[in-house]
């Protein structure tokens, strides 16, 4: 079986690795891949520009062709971007089976306007919130409400348009910066503004097959993963600016089974509902962005793919074949094969601590081509290679998240300590992590 997967970071290394585990699994096509899954076993990249059978194409026209000319069985769509863009619907019109949302679904994170009206309208426990597309009407709201409060731009902006403001100046100083001085472009000309809610994130993953022919036979589902945390402040102890993720623990101690449970009540049942009354063809993965608050789980945002850093905490754990969970959200008989599925997915009993390594400067200014040197991990352990670029026949740094460094243990102090000892045994010029992932304090929250 020959599989393609899009992108280019951390979360499409782990997606590719994983799925290269699988028996079943000849070759993983990365599209275009990166420096770890270049040497990735049953790996290749491949950069549609340099393809004869792709000049002239761009963006998913580019992805579909090297997907036809492969011939391969299935894709997986890793970033965001492509799916808002349609690549989903494109791969199926041309014969592809793909695991991730069509268009419309994937509208849930292209629009925070758009998914806040959907979880109103399906009742889905969340912040209250009103959208502007005036910034006055948007600086009146924020005077009359008062701080803290949330100022999110509409539309995707690379984790960059999600600003919590402490006080009413930091408010407005956001709304200027979106509405008015266009620093977000099109993203930021549309915001929404919602409650302040506090409390502590997780990250709730989950695998979804949601089509009009599986929900008339009451097969449409989202089955979750384990419960993780992403810590995204630059700084031990939560502190400094966001960042697209400092690193990645799963599962979570501090999350209960009623906890899980309220969250399946409040918030996966309520998007289930609402996926199958709008008619969605959804098959790939979301992900819930969830504040723990004292009178519950409230959804902080919708992802419509896996998230990056916590893929590469939670695929380790997953004690089943990921191909086959891939295959069953496809679901190309529309038989319910996810729903059946979800018996087999077993977790591994353990932890996962995934700090990330950063190129000095980040999440501002940062140089690039650093030579990244990297010891043989042990057998727990596992680099998955974000920004980093094979050059020259060495591995060098390309972005500002460079890597995570994935460990497991029976305990999470065994996990953690595995980790910390692998990063010790990673280097390159002007390299940073946090020292606190997945330690009490390390967490996001709403606390101001």
């Amino acid at each position: 079986m020959k599989i393609l997967v899009v992108g280019s970071g951390g979360r499409e290394h782990a997606i590719s690795w994983r799925l290269a585990k699988s028996g079943q699994v000849d070759e993983v096509i990365c599209v275009p891949g990166n420096g770890g899954t270049i040497n990735e076993a049953k790996c290749r990249n491949i950069n549609p520009e340099d393809c004869d059978y792709a000049q002239g194409l761009a963006g998913n026209d580019a992805v579909a062709q090297v997907a036809s000319f492969e011939q391969v069985d299935f894709a997986v769509i890793g970033p965001e971007d492509p799916l808002c863009a349609g690549i989903a619907d494109q791969l199926w019109s041309v014969g592809i089976p793909t695991v991730g949302a069509k268009s419309a679904g994937a509208a849930l994170e292209g629009s925070k306007d758009l998914a806040k009206a959907f979880m109103k309208k399906y009742g889905v426990a969340a912040a209250a919130s009103e959208s502007f597309t005036n910034q006055a009407l948007a600086e009146e709201y924020i005077k009359k409400h008062g701080a803290p409060i949330v100022i999110k731009a509409d539309g995707l902006a690379a984790g960059k348009g999600v600003v919590v403001a402490p006080t009413v100046e930091v408010a407005l100083k956001a709304v200027k910066d979106f509405m008015q001085d266009g620093k977000l472009g099109e993203a930021g000309a549309k915001l929404v503004i919602e409650d302040y809610l506090q409390g502590v994130e997780i990250s709730v993953l989950a695998a979804v097959s949601v089509t009009k022919e599986l929900t008339q036979k009451g097969k449409s589902c989202i089955i979750p993963f384990v419960p993780a945390r992403d810590h995204k402040r630059l700084n031990d102890g939560a502190k400094g600016p966001n960042t697209g993720g400092m690193g990645a623990v799963a599962p979570l101690s501090d999350v209960s089974d009623e906890t899980m449970a309220q969250f399946n009540k409040d918030i996966l049942e309520p998007t289930l509902k609402g996926l199958e009354a709008e008619g969605f063809d959804y098959r790939g993965f979301i992900f819930f962005g969830v504040m723990l608050c004292k009178d519950g789980p409230k959804l902080l945002e919708y992802n419509v793919r896996l998230g990056d850093p916590e893929t590469q905490a939670v695929l380790p754990l997953m004690d089943f074949d990921f191909a086959d969970l891939c295959k069953a959200i496809i679901d190309e008989k529309q038989t319910g094969a996810l729903k059946d599925f979800s018996s087999n997915m077993k977790w591994k009993k353990g932890f996962v601590c995934a700090p990330v390594a950063v190129s000095g400067g980040y999440p501002n200014a940062y140089a690039k081509g650093k030579e990244i040197t990297l010891k043989k991990g042990g057998e727990n352990t596992k680099v998955f290679i974000a920004g980093g670029q094979q050059k020259n026949g060495k591995l060098v740094t390309s972005g500002g998240r460079v890597l995570a460094v994935s460990a497991f243990g029976s305990t999470f102090d065994e996990a953690f300590k595995t980790a910390y000892s692998a990063m010790a045994d990673v280097s390159f010029d002007g390299m940073f992590y946090r020292k606190d992932i997945g330690l009490p304090g390390a967490a996001e929250s709403g606390e101001l």
